[in-house]
């Protein structure tokens, strides 16, 4: 079977939205009790459920407004630690200078499975809402999407009053920074860098330039969690010998189509949102998979090119599982709005948001490492400190393939003009920030609770929960045996030789 798999770590630069398009819909399957009709869902209201929590691997990122345009169109400073490939040193570590060689879509196509519609709805006035309640008595049971028992009660989504059209005013402004830093000559650029034996440092271009002040809130690197980084791709290195073995072993072979929408339909199915999302599949994606609002729809795209089949129900848990899920939630909560957030006085949702998704994403695996966030981690700590050509050098202690390093690197470096200078976007070190430290206080959060109150930072749970409104939330499947739960977390924490002496040492 090994001779199938190939490496497909790629982190494509999206040309167009999308490749294929599909609704999963099963009208005749019976739906959960908790069913509740989202009525007449604004624009607005549906990009902030995504936009307040990017995905950790979301890089699509459009509003309707741009994608209407052309698909072409489209961030850190102290030096403490030196990181030696195959050396661990835990005491404190800052990084070695690098002396290394100076280095740089298909149109779209829609279809649908049987017993969908034939054509894309237009912006839904109903989405049916299906899942898990907490304390609350079951009720009658109504068909999905079509038809609602009158008596069953119906929960409208907060109205969109000046707030939400400001909200929705802030949000496009932080989907056109991730747009903005897209450079536009990649393939150019690259060719150059492979030419010239990686000794290139590319020159990026930019459709829509961000300024020099927004690129330098986005260019502090911390090394703050940069031991642990490095130790938990060591313990890989350890294990597999290679990046591209462990991929190979703990990913599993390449899903087809047919075995990809199977495996949604089934995901799906089991979290009681058939329906309710729109399914893209695309190979050019700079990320595995994204949530976004496509045309008044949630939808999630999928990097066909990465989905490996023991990876791909984490990757369901991390979009749907969580960033859906606690979108949904939140549009119950009083602070759903940038208004409600500022009265309550709420901390930013991230790191919480994402590290909760990250860890999802690797709940339940045999081999839970978290091999993605630590090199995230130290790809942007290292682009702090050095040109585009010692980075990808530098990388070459964890990651062999060039073609994979060279996705690393655009990412940590995406922004920047003249990538011989340092600096970085440091957006990519959230994930493992906000793992460890939900590690680190595991056995004091209610883990339903901050599924619940919607796009919150664990830190305010208990203060919130006298708040919360707790009809009609929707918790996750893999949420419901809290025992079973803590097991994985506590799994997570030894695979990757995390002890909680050592996440109090530094959280």
């Amino acid at each position: 079977m090994l001779e199938s798999i190939k490496v497909t770590e790629r982190l494509h630069w999206p040309e167009v939205e999308m490749s294929k398009k599909y609704i999963l819909n099963t009208a005749d399957n019976p739906v959960s009790p908790s069913q509740v009709y989202l009525e007449k869902i604004s624009s607005s209201v549906l990009k902030d459920l995504f936009s307040t929590g990017s995905s950790s691997y979301n890089v699509l990122l459009q509003t309707e407004e741009e994608a209407s345009k052309s698909p072409k169109q489209s961030l850190y400073k102290r030096p403490k630690t030196s990181v030696k490939c195959g050396k661990r040193n835990r005491s404190g570590m800052a990084p070695k200078k690098v002396r290394a060689p100076e280095g740089g879509g298909k149109p779209a196509q829609t279809n649908r499975i049987p017993g969908s519609n034939s054509s894309m709805p237009k912006p839904a006035r109903n989405i049916a809402v299906v899942g898990s309640t907490m304390g609350l008595n079951p009720r009658a049971v109504p068909q999905l999407r079509k038809m609602c028992i009158p008596s069953s009660p119906r929960t409208k989504l907060p109205s969109v009053h000046k707030a939400a059209i400001t909200r929705e005013a802030e949000n496009a402004k932080k989907l056109c920074i991730l747009t903005a830093i897209k450079p536009s000559n990649v393939e150019k650029e690259k060719a150059k860098f492979f030419k010239s034996d990686f000794n290139y440092n590319p020159q990026f271009e930019y459709s829509n330039p961000v300024s020099p002040l927004v690129l330098a809130r986005h260019n502090n690197a911390s090394d703050r969690f940069l031991t642990q980084a490095v130790h938990i791709m060591e313990l890989a290195l350890h294990r597999y010998g290679s990046y591209e073995k462990f991929e190979q072993v703990t990913g599993g072979s390449l899903l087809t189509k047919s075995r990809i929408w199977h495996n949604v339909k089934k995901y799906m199915e089991k979290e009681g949102c058939m329906g309710e999302i729109v399914v893209q599949m695309t190979d050019d994606l700079l990320s595995r998979a994204s949530m976004t609002v496509v045309n008044s729809r949630p939808t999630l795209t999928i990097n066909i090119s990465t989905a490996r089949e023991h990876w791909l129900e984490g990757m369901l848990r991390h979009e749907i599982g969580t960033h859906y899920f606690r979108g949904i939630n939140n549009c119950h909560q009083l602070w759903s709005s940038s208004v409600g957030r500022k009265k309550h006085n709420l901390k930013p949702l991230n790191p919480t948001e994402e590290g909760l998704a990250s860890i999802h994403s690797v709940l339940f695996r045999k081999d839970p490492t978290l091999w993605r966030a630590a090199l995230l981690y130290y790809t942007v700590y290292q682009a702090s400190h050095m040109s585009f050509s010692q980075l990808f050098h530098s990388l070459g202690c964890f990651v062999q393939d060039p073609n994979t390093r060279w996705d690393y690197c655009v990412r940590a470096k995406r922004g920047q003009s003249d990538t011989a200078q340092p600096g970085c976007f440091s957006k990519d070190q959230v994930y493992l920030d906000g793992i460890l430290k939900i590690l680190r206080h595991r056995d004091k959060i209610d883990f339903p609770l901050l599924m619940a109150l919607g796009k919150v930072s664990f830190e305010d749970v208990d203060r919130l929960k006298a708040l919360a409104q707790m009809e009609n939330v929707r918790i996750p499947h893999f949420m419901q045996d809290q025992a079973k739960y803590a097991e994985q977390l506590a799994k997570i924490m030894a695979v990757n030789q995390l002890s909680d002496e050592e996440l109090r040492s530094i959280i």
